[in-house]
């Protein structure tokens, strides 16, 4: 369990983050004062494509490019914030850049080694992935307002010789033996970014109750009670597009990705959590460019972010709400911290990292408008 040492750490940052928000970005923007009140968001996570294969004209997943869009709003200029995975997930839940281990996916699960202070928009520069446990991430910002929040993992513990039921990781400095699919088991570990953070994984009976299979999803979507305020759901390496064909010979790449949104997206669309206040936000981890946006920072001190460049390259996003006109099409800048950013906005939550920094600002009124 967490140490009341460790609790007071990590209040004590809660708190600095927030003084240093509302120096940074004042109460509101424009952009957060049109959000309308929602109250759960479904974050659906998917791997490596480039935003003219994904949504482009010639795209093979038709329900993606042109189904969901229809119903939604497409952000044109979405991009990523590094290479490879690892670092952009990191990024989605804590606002922290990325370092070169993070950068390579951490495939030794290691500690992180701070090479100095906290610095400006809450950044701690090192290296390393498992991240101390005064690092704070929404999860631990959402349970401090009471609200609810689940990580939905498609295929975790299928293989109990390769991995737990719950709250998935190897075990600190040992290798991830969830870097490669195996048959009938395609978690992995470097896209559930709450595994990275030991205010979570050194409470294991926090991390296990929020840390689960996505099967457990549809259980959670029968009642809007017992749907959490935010759902972090990662498919496995065959249905976020990851790996150009499953292990078990079945199609990967986006028809993957097709697959597995026409079961799950239209489940979610269809729960009472959703119909009341719901959003759901379908992005990619990375491109294949360096290209950013949003006038994004790497850690002070360390590699650029995207490696080969700024950013981790435009991938686009697709965003379904009842407050969102269906055909919506954005053209405005934002990337993974403006998501974050975003979220926090609906909880009412300070931003985290470079959620706060001026080119972050939160999804406004080109996005959201009542049909």
């Amino acid at each position: 369990m967490n140490s009341p040492k460790r609790f007071t750490l990590l209040a004590c940052f809660l708190t600095l983050l927030a003084g240093g928000a509302q120096s940074q970005v004042g109460t509101g923007t424009a952009a957060s004062a049109a959000a309308p009140p929602i109250g759960h968001v479904f974050l659906i996570v998917l791997e490596n494509e480039p935003f003219h294969a994904s949504f482009g004209p010639h795209s093979p997943a038709a329900y993606l490019a042109r189904e969901l869009p229809r119903q939604g709003a497409l952000l044109t200029q979405y991009y990523g914030i590094g290479h490879y995975s690892l670092d952009n997930y990191i990024a989605m839940i804590s606002g922290q850049a990325p370092n070169p281990d993070t950068q390579q996916d951490c495939p030794v699960f290691n500690e992180f080694v701070a090479s100095g202070p906290v610095g400006a928009y809450g950044q701690l520069p090192g290296t390393g992935c498992v991240y101390p446990a005064a690092v704070p991430t929404i999860a631990d910002q959402l349970e401090a307002r009471h609200l609810g929040w689940m990580a939905y993992m498609e295929d975790m513990g299928n293989d109990p010789r390769r991995e737990g039921a719950t709250c998935a990781h190897a075990a600190v400095g040992a290798r991830d033996e969830t870097e490669r699919a195996s048959a009938g088991d395609e978690y992995a570990a470097k896209h559930d970014p709450f595994v990275y953070f030991h205010a979570l994984i050194d409470d294991a009976p926090r991390c296990n109750a929020h840390v689960v299979n996505l099967q457990r999803l549809t259980e959670d979507l029968a009642h809007a009670a017992t749907t959490p305020n935010f759902a972090f759901i990662t498919p496995n390496l065959c249905h976020d597009g990851h790996n150009p064909r499953c292990v078990d010979g079945a199609p990967g790449g986006l028809a993957g990705v097709d697959a597995f949104l026409k079961i799950w997206v239209p489940r979610i669309m269809a729960s009472p959590a959703y119909r009341k206040d719901g959003l759901i936000v379908v992005t990619f981890d990375e491109g294949l460019t360096g290209a950013a946006c949003c006038d994004e920072q790497g850690l002070p001190g360390g590699p650029l972010p995207g490696q080969f460049g700024p950013g981790g390259g435009r991938v686009g996003a697709v965003l379904l709400s009842p407050f969102i006109r269906g055909g919506t099409v954005s053209r405005r800048p934002y990337n993974h911290y403006s998501l974050l950013h975003s979220v926090e906005d609906y909880f009412g939550l300070a931003p985290l990292g470079y959620a706060a920094a001026p080119g972050a600002r939160p999804f406004g009124r080109d996005v959201f408008a009542r049909p």
